[in-house]
């Protein structure tokens, strides 16, 4: 069929654009939390690089918390995921995952765990951390405004990891004062070191009953986010959510990509799966990771 040489040069456009619009892997820095395959990393090193999936987020190791664990074991972490062509990313904490400390022994307890991690991003070769930001024991405090001392605690360690080429990303989490999107455009005005920023977790900012996306992205400065967590939920007819396979639930993850490689963001992003089946996390894991990395094929 011949066809008038406008159209054939829109139709090549269109062709042109739809190619130019498909965004190779490389170009967003996917990764997977290596313990929900497995927590010997040369396993999922190997599962990564199965994917052609090149960056982790690191958070047990071996049955431990990675900061619980020596520095001759992160040594051995670090060769297992090299030896699959897999760089960490971003290493995670239990940095401020309680209450605000009520004493010097509590806080002192709070900057070894930062000091730990530091030291152990540092042999990693990674410059984020993934922080809280307090969970009050008083569970009707979550999602409130943060107190001043907590405040100024934030502040505090920004600092601490700013002196040693660190940056701090707090992750919403439902029953922190940082819950959602609202909560965390809150914090992000009190707490303005550019060294302190976002762990955006969207998933479990609509456990708390925001619409993450778009309504809780939008109250959001792209400039303060460090790091993406993507999986996918269903909501539950009394309210909250059950963690989903990527695909099969609610939470739109090519739109939030879009919105974020839209809005200038190059960091991290993390599958983080949750979703638990029968045949086991490994199993949920590549069943989600397949999912993404075809919304990816999208972006």
């Amino acid at each position: 069929m011949n066809f008038p040489a406008l159209s054939r040069r829109a139709i090549l456009a269109a062709s042109l654009g739809a190619l130019a619009r498909a965004v190779p892997l490389t170009d967003v820095h996917l990764g997977v939390s290596t313990d929900e395959i497995d927590e010997d990393p040369a396993v999922a090193g190997a599962f990564l690089e199965r994917f052609h999936v090149r960056y982790a987020e690191v958070r047990n190791l071996w049955g431990k918390y990675n900061t619980d664990q020596p520095a001759a074991k992160i040594e051995e972490a670090k060769a297992a995921f090299a030896a699959h062509k897999v760089t960490v990313q971003v290493l995670d904490t239990a940095f401020f995952r309680k209450d605000i400390p009520a004493d010097g022994a509590a806080l002192d307890a709070e900057w070894t765990t930062l000091d730990s991690a530091m030291d152990r991003a540092r042999i990693f070769g990674s410059r984020v951390l993934r922080i809280f930001a307090f969970l009050p024991k008083d569970r009707a405090a979550a999602g409130t405004p943060l107190p001043p001392r907590a405040v100024e605690l934030l502040n505090e360690a920004a600092a601490r990891a700013s002196k040693r080429g660190f940056r701090l990303a707090v992750e919403n989490l439902l029953g922190s004062y940082v819950q959602n999107g609202a909560d965390a455009a809150r914090m992000l005005k009190a707490v303005k070191s550019p060294d302190l920023g976002l762990t955006w977790d969207p998933n479990n900012a609509a456990s708390s009953g925001e619409k993450s996306f778009p309504d809780g992205y939008r109250q959001l400065d792209p400039a303060r986010i460090f790091n993406i967590h993507l999986r996918d939920y269903k909501s539950k007819p009394g309210g909250g959510v059950d963690w989903a396979a990527v695909g099969t639930g609610e939470f739109d993850n090519l739109g939030q990509i879009r919105a974020l490689r839209r809005d200038g963001y190059k960091g991290p992003f993390t599958l983080e799966t949750h979703w638990r089946h029968p045949n086991g996390k490994a199993y949920a894991t590549e069943v989600s990771l397949t999912a993404l990395l075809k919304v990816i094929e999208n972006v």
